[in-house]
């Protein structure tokens, strides 16, 4: 007898989860919108990200605190701390879900079938399994693409015009954040590219800020002579360091986002990933007027930014080619 009671007890728990969530929605008066943060809210890149998504929101008729209620939840310095960050927003009955980057969105996605998740900045949402395809999710997943994978090479032949007699490039990872599909990607990328440029490049790997310091001591003891970064949201969040880094150790680094730069790194080549956060306010302002997720193709971008720093080569007394120069989109000096 206890026995069915028992078996009565968890089936009455498991029905009336749902139901609680969605009472909870109902006895809202403005919709939530959960949004999962790497890192933690003082880093200054994520205040500038979120900014930018505000005012995307803004700008299309819904104010924070007025018509909708933005939670925000931080996973600090470690990955590991996303399911609990997301598990949070999906017992309070988040009506969307914004994941900033793959790790945050591959952990939503764990969480939740029937949230809608918009994700901002994604590698190669198809192979990592968030979507069954860029023009049709078919999911409860959306959002738009930084094009990871594909632009590595582009970046290494930017470094090797700058550095022609170099042979020894190294590469910063954060492994097992994409799927093993997507890391593989890159890799086999880069690897055909130097294969062709005739150079050798050195994987280093850095899975929390802490790990910065003994990548860039390796890349010292292995004469690596210049750097590019693979797509990371923690690289994203704290490129300060590495920027520093970067600089303690006269290592010119190519980078995939133009804050770097701004703030003192050498190059970079790639999407302008504030404007990414504008677009996915967009698309929640979409999905909270009634259009579902999976008819929202994901977005990707048209226009990548090439950015030098001038004052950053003159301190590492390095010259930029003037056909360099002519290509770049801004030039730091």
């Amino acid at each position: 007898m206890r026995r069915r009671n028992l078996i009565a007890a968890l089936v009455g728990a498991a029905l009336t989860r749902p139901i609680g969530i969605n009472a909870q929605r109902s006895q809202r008066s403005v919709p939530l919108v959960g949004v999962i943060w790497i890192g933690n809210a003082s880093a200054q890149i994520s205040v500038r990200v979120r900014e930018t998504f505000l005012r995307g929101l803004r700008e299309n008729g819904y104010t924070d605190g007025q018509n909708v209620t933005i939670e925000d939840r931080y996973s600090g310095n470690y990955p590991d701390q996303l399911n609990s960050v997301v598990d949070e927003l999906v017992r309070v009955g988040a009506d969307v879900i914004v994941a900033m980057g793959t790790p945050a969105a591959l952990a939503a996605s764990r969480a939740t079938n029937t949230i809608p998740i918009v994700v901002g900045a994604m590698a190669d949402p198809v192979a990592d399994g968030l979507v069954a395809s860029l023009a049709r999710p078919d999911r409860n997943v959306t959002g738009n693409t930084f094009i990871g994978p594909e632009l590595g090479p582009k970046r290494l032949q930017l470094l090797k015009e700058v550095f022609p007699e170099a042979t020894q490039f190294g590469v910063l990872q954060h492994p097992h954040i994409y799927s093993e599909s997507t890391s593989q990607q890159m890799q086999s990328e880069i690897q055909r590219t130097a294969r062709e440029l005739r150079v050798d490049f050195q994987v280093f790997n850095a899975s929390r800020p802490e790990d910065f310091d003994g990548a860039f001591e390796a890349m010292v003891e292995r004469r690596t002579e210049a750097l590019l970064l693979f797509p990371s949201p923690m690289f994203y969040v704290y490129s300060r360091r590495i920027v520093d880094h970067a600089e303690r150790q006269r290592l010119p680094t190519m980078y995939y986002f133009r804050e770097a730069v701004e703030g003192g790194g050498f190059m970079s080549y790639g999407a302008d990933l504030p404007n990414l956060a504008l677009r996915v306010a967009q698309y929640v302002v979409k999905i909270l007027k009634g259009t579902k997720p999976g008819d929202l193709p994901v977005e990707q971008p048209t226009k990548f930014e090439f950015l030098i720093n001038l004052k950053t080569a003159k301190a590492l007394d390095v010259t930029i080619p003037a056909t360099l120069l002519a290509q770049a989109d801004d030039v730091i000096e």
